[in-house]
């Protein structure tokens, strides 16, 4: 029970930290200013507008009773009551008492002078409408018979005051909510420009030199991101320097050994050497397109609709049939996306006689599908091949030349770019590959 209503209070609250830190600071103001609203309303506001309210219903009593006297001239009363007291007041002999329907229940107004009337004057003996003009209150009281009109003016039951009040607490509020936007605005920056370098450096792009700032502890995080990043950097470096280093020392030995295959006679031993030979370079091709920086390339934006029919037209391979989506543009490193595109026909060629490839957008992903007819991949399997230097076993053709680094290269690429690929089995009988990338 207790870790539902969490969860639903979580779901409730907003995910970014800006959103958060405000309402920390927004909720105390805006009760503080309720509870000091409050408070005003009933001590200062309702008593004051009680207290006029009884004035009134005391000075209409008064012109009853002296109209009541016959000592008096009525219209002269009515006039110095009109005067004086600000009443517009005239009598109307109808047998009819217009009843005002107009009433507002959640007035303070329309509920202290109705609560007034009622103590003063008694129930069915008066009837009044607060809306009917926009400054005046319009009341009747019934007498003999026909009944008093009285036309009031607002502001004889209402204090100005609580307008200006209103508005002197609200102003003070949104400026102080707003200056605080500000302020945080400032303090989240820092924590998001190192959440975008972050992401930057985890899709493999190269950062400039990245400047922590904000409070302290942000600084701090930021000036570990920042070695982490330079370790990090140094040691592709290294491994990229290495694996070339090494690749050169071999070369160079190879290339003498090709040049001693020609002074062999026997062309039979020749030819198998000849061929262990290209299997070696073929290897050490692969490790260096695995240990090959792709820091140095910048993202472009470029037609992978056109850069998949250029990548299938190299094959010139009636059995690879395509359904692309045309003009679809993408944001990344061409060559890299070339290279892992490739690398999955180039393993699907193996394996399979057809291939079938698919290009579409949907909403804010780009998807590639790779369809083929051969043996496939136990499921099970599917998490391991792109393991580098992983095989399955033998059966599915002969790889002896292959170092099982063509998936993990395609899949480092690929998430790289903040996009995924998984396997599955395909209606063609063979393996599908998805490819899904972020527009």
């Amino acid at each position: 029970m207790s870790y539902g209503l969490s969860k639903f209070l979580k779901n409730l609250l907003p995910h970014r930290l800006f959103y958060r830190a405000l309402l920390i600071v927004a909720i105390p103001i805006i009760t503080l200013q309720v509870v000091i609203t409050i408070v005003f309303f009933d001590s200062l506001w309702i008593k004051t507008n009680k207290g006029m309210t009884r004035a009134l219903i005391g000075e209409i009593r008064t012109f009853i009773a002296a109209y009541d006297n016959e000592k008096y001239n009525n219209n002269d009363l009515s006039n110095l009551f009109t005067i004086y007291l600000d009443l517009n007041v005239k009598y109307k002999e109808d047998s009819y008492f217009e009843k005002l329907d107009k009433k507002r229940w959640f007035s303070p107004i329309d509920r202290t002078l109705r609560r007034e009337l009622k103590s003063k004057i008694g129930i069915g003996k008066y009837s009044f409408s607060t809306t009917a003009y926009k400054k005046l209150i319009q009341l009747n009281i019934k007498y003999k018979n026909g009944y008093f009109e009285f036309l009031i003016p607002k502001d004889r039951v209402t204090s100005a005051s609580a307008r200006l009040f209103a508005l002197w607490i609200t102003f003070p509020a949104i400026l102080l909510i707003f200056i605080a936007m500000i302020f945080l605005k400032n303090q989240t920056r820092p924590i998001i420009n190192l959440a975008k370098a972050a992401e930057r450096f985890g899709r493999g792009e190269n950062i400039d030199e990245f400047r922590p700032s904000g409070a302290l502890e942000i600084r701090q995080a930021g000036y570990e991101f920042d070695k982490m990043r330079k370790r990090i950097m140094r040691h592709l470096n290294q491994r990229s320097e290495m694996l070339s280093g090494i690749s050169h020392d071999l070369r160079t030995p190879l290339t003498r050994m090709k040049l001693q295959l020609a002074f062999i006679k026997d062309k039979v031993i020749s030819k198998k050497i000849s061929l262990d030979i290209d299997e070696m370079e073929k290897m050490l091709n692969e490790y260096l397109q695995f240990t090959s920086s792709s820091y140095a390339e910048k993202n472009e934006t470029f037609n992978i609709s056109e850069l998949i029919k250029d990548i299938i037209k190299k094959y010139q391979n009636n059995n690879i049939f395509s359904e692309l989506s045309p003009m679809v543009y993408m944001n990344g490193r061409k060559n890299l996306i070339q290279r892992s595109i490739n690398n999955l026909i180039n393993n699907s060629t193996k394996y399979a006689n057809k291939i079938y490839i698919q290009l579409s957008k949907k909403n804010s992903a780009l998807i590639i599908i790779i369809d083929d007819d051969g043996p496939g991949i136990p499921e099970k399997e599917y998490n391991n091949v792109f393991k580098p230097f992983y095989k399955i076993n033998k059966s599915r053709g002969d790889s002896k030349s292959s170092v099982g680094l063509g998936l993990s290269i395609a899949s480092d690429i690929i998430r790289s770019h903040g996009g995924n690929i998984i396997l599955e089995k395909s209606p063609k009988a063979g393996l599908r590959v998805k490819i899904f990338f972020p527009l």
